[in-house]
């Protein structure tokens, strides 16, 4: 078996296709996620183990992460918030929350799984996750593009600080079909303006950032560190229309 990997957010859209790569892959699962339903159904699916905990308690994420080892190939952080907000109807409260889910809950779940993956020797993987809108600028996503920035911040400082025992990397994805973005998602119209922003004109799904999770936690990326990657129909880097 290839290893253990500790998924926290694990039946949200993009964790559980994660969770579900992984599996098939031969890898041991522990996920951790609030909806213990979800939860439950994966348990059965995946024949993970499971623990329920809201990121929002960092005392509780840290006891439930180290419990997961004692040895882990890799730690995904796949917890997040899309608050699309003019900064001027920001409250303190909506800010400290986004970088406390994002943020915050990504380096306490490092933090507490540093000895699981320290015990599974060179090449453990931890795998976070930005944002498109963490490098380029979106009307009204100055709360969330802050917190994901400092995500970007943490990756490259804990790949230096990890090196060369654990590779730290994320992925940095566009809008994703996840119930997350379902406010979105759900209105077909709006949906298809925003899919026509992409070079690739359409939305992401859960799958298309589980193939590149699983590269990133993977031996064969096992020269790659301190990376951002985009999974965002090229809208990042190109301009192909007007």
């Amino acid at each position: 078996m290839p290893g253990k990997i500790l998924i926290v957010g694990g039946t949200g859209g993009i964790g559980a296709a994660i969770a579900r790569r992984a599996a098939a892959q031969g890898y041991e699962l522990h996920l951790i996620a609030r909806d213990t339903a979800k939860l439950a159904a994966l348990a059965d699916e995946l024949g993970a183990g499971v623990t329920a905990c809201d990121v929002e308690d960092p005392d509780r994420l840290g006891e439930v992460v180290a419990a997961a080892g004692p040895s882990l190939a890799g730690l995904v952080y796949a917890v997040g918030t899309i608050r699309l907000v003019p900064l001027a109807k920001l409250s303190a409260g909506d800010i400290e929350r986004d970088f406390r889910i994002n943020a915050v809950g990504a380096a306490i779940a490092v933090q507490a799984a540093l000895p699981a993956l320290r015990a599974a020797g060179a090449g453990a993987s931890v795998l976070l996750f930005s944002s498109i809108a963490a490098r380029q600028g979106f009307t009204a996503h100055a709360s969330v593009a802050m917190a994901k920035g400092a995500i970007e911040g943490l990756t490259v400082s804990l790949a230096a600080e990890l090196a060369p025992a654990i590779r730290v990397n994320a992925i940095a994805p566009s809008l994703i079909r996840t119930g997350l973005s379902e406010k979105l998602t759900a209105n077909a119209q709006l949906a298809t303006a925003i899919a026509q922003l992409h070079p690739i004109p359409r939305l992401g799904t859960p799958e298309d950032v589980a193939s590149l999770a699983m590269h990133l936690l993977s031996p064969e990326a096992g020269w790659m560190t301190g990376q951002i990657i985009g999974v965002d129909g090229g809208r990042s880097a190109l301009r192909v229309k007007g």
